[in-house]
């Protein structure tokens, strides 16, 4: 069984203590993506529509991707990965297109964007106070 390199904490503070740090990195990871759609998107971007972005953007993400493996993982084997990541990757993009009610270049764009200004964040959090936001990103 494959455990995500994680174990669910036990107690009431462990658990409060994984959520509150969910949130705290959902909104850090948000900002690139604000940022992104504010220069992609000439300006007409929001931070909730950042947030709905990133959290949905991954919800699907994750969905199709397992949900793809699980159902065809059995009939078509490797193949199902590499049709469930593909397929994950153009519903991702969707969200953010349907967020930031732009074209698929320009949400494209968004995320290209936002995965820079991520990284370049990251750096600097290393540089400076030697913490880096947890990898999560699929390659």
């Amino acid at each position: 069984m494959y455990t995500f390199g994680f174990t669910l904490p036990s107690t009431a503070e462990g658990l409060l203590f994984l959520a509150i740090s969910l949130v705290v990195l959902w909104i850090i990871v948000s900002i690139p993506v604000y940022f992104a759609g504010k220069m992609i998107n000439e300006g007409k971007a929001n931070f909730g529509q950042a947030m709905g972005a990133t959290l949905g953007g991954e919800l699907v993400y994750l969905i199709i991707l397992y949900g793809v493996v699980f159902f065809l993982g059995a009939t078509l084997g490797a193949t199902a990965a590499l049709l469930g990541l593909g397929l994950a990757l153009v519903a991702w993009l969707a969200v953010y297109r349907a967020s930031f009610d732009t074209s698929w270049t320009r949400a494209l764009g968004i995320v290209v964007v936002a995965w820079i200004v991520l990284f370049v964040m990251d750096a600097v959090l290393i540089a400076l106070g030697g913490v880096s936001i947890p990898k999560f990103y699929p390659f």
